[in-house]
């Protein structure tokens, strides 16, 4: 049997009746294009996935409890000298490395191109939020006497964009050498009725597989191997859009070593019992975080002795690990989670349909479910107005204009 009469079995074995009736229509480079595409589908798990839709997520309460922390504010001025110590060592013998999640296009924001290239309205003149990171990383190389690797995630969608972004801005003053670039992986998605959609350039339509691939994809592109080659120990993982994100925080990496940890973390304080963002805690005795659509909200509300939250640590995306750990949970597959999402796909008859409902699943992973590969998590408390100013919705919380005030009062607080 030919390959192609094997992928129209596999095609029929999983109900996809519909891409077997466009392999028939298509001929030449786009035909070419879609089979290899089918070849590296796991279909087995994409199936899986969509069974997984079907069923309730459950959270067993009993095995949930509170998490300890540091808080930043309150170390002693020892506890500090120690930790900013241990970490600058690190820094200045070159055995740290960052990484930048940008899968991210700026739809949110009303913005067409890739997040990093969104222009954030900061002193009249504005700066971008790659330009906002590289002018972070330049000033740890300067105080450190360093240059520090950066890696940055792009996605499929957004690869191209990003790289002639860069090059146009000439990586805003960033060392080329030192910046490479990776791209994560993604995974199809499918409607209600179990069918891959169809884009419009007639292929299957993928999206990204969740911040929780950057580990793979890290191996997966030979970056892993290239910061061993360094002799890079630590690993900074952050989200290009905060603006107030501190990729070389001594502080953090120093308490992580101090406390013999292979992974920390750092969190602000939740605003409110119900804010939108997933909280650490310990589950079966292991560092976790829990999305704030599956914490009980029981549970979101509970107090400690001192009226704080139980549950108020707040996970910003601000996560680092000893090179070892990443190669571990590089290796480990990790569970995924659905979200029910409008998406525009071509129908049989060729024509592009728009919903104005949520029509199908994309699945993804979330970074930190990587956590409870591990027996514990250091976490260092920050604060918000420090740490935290992302830029995730056009208006409102989380907005251009929330970031800009929180960035323009942090920097104005330091002097600058």
């Amino acid at each position: 049997m030919d390959k192609e009469q094997e992928l129209i079995q596999l095609l029929e074995k999983y109900n996809q009746d519909h891409i077997i009736k466009l392999l028939k229509k298509i001929d030449g480079a786009k035909r070419k294009e879609l089979i290899d595409q089918i070849e590296n589908i796991d279909f087995n798990q994409i199936m899986e996935l969509y069974e997984h839709t079907k069923k309730p997520v459950e959270i067993k309460e009993n095995k949930i409890e509170a998490t300890s922390y540091l808080d930043k504010s309150k170390l002693t001025k020892d506890q500090k000298e120690r930790f900013d110590e241990l970490g600058e060592q690190i820094i200045r013998s070159g055995k740290y490395a960052v990484v930048t999640m940008a899968g991210g296009q700026g739809t949110r924001l009303g913005h067409s191109g890739p997040k990093g290239t969104f222009k954030l309205d900061v002193y009249g003149k504005g700066k971008y939020l790659f330009e906002i990171l590289a002018d972070n990383l330049k000033e740890a190389n300067k105080k450190y006497n360093t240059i520090i690797p950066w890696y940055i995630m792009t996605s499929k969608e957004n690869n191209q964009d990003t790289l002639d972004f860069l090059e146009k801005h000439n990586y805003f003053g960033y060392d080329k050498n030192q910046v490479t670039t990776f791209i994560q992986g993604g995974l199809p998605l499918i409607d209600k009725q179990g069918k891959m959609l169809i884009g419009k350039d007639l292929k299957i339509r993928e999206a990204s597989d969740g911040n929780g691939g950057t580990y793979a994809a890290l191996r997966q592109n030979g970056c892993l191997a290239d910061m061993k080659e360094k002799g890079i120990k630590w690993v900074f993982i952050g989200s290009v859009d905060n603006a107030l994100l501190k990729m070389a925080d001594v502080t953090l990496l120093g308490m992580a070593i101090d406390k013999d940890v292979e992974i920390a973390s750092k969190s602000v304080v939740k605003v409110n019992p119900h804010e939108r963002v997933g909280v650490f805690c310990k589950m079966n005795k292991c560092p976790k975080v829990i999305e704030y659509t599956e914490l009980p909200e029981k549970m979101a509300e509970e107090t400690d002795m001192n009226g704080e939250l139980k549950y108020g640590e707040s996970h910003i995306m601000c996560n680092l690990y000893t090179i070892d750990a990443i190669e571990k949970i590089s290796k480990e597959p990790l569970i995924y989670h659905s979200a029910f999402k409008k998406n525009s796909y071509i129908d049989e008859n060729g024509k592009e349909v728009v919903p104005t409902e949520p029509n199908s699943y994309k699945f993804e992973s979330f970074i930190f479910d990587a956590f409870e590969f591990f027996d514990d998590i250091a976490i260092l408390r920050g604060k918000r107005e420090d740490d935290f100013a992302p830029v995730k919705n056009k208006d409102g919380v989380d907005s251009p204009k929330t970031a800009k005030e929180l960035y323009e009062k942090y920097w104005e607080r330091q002097g600058k």
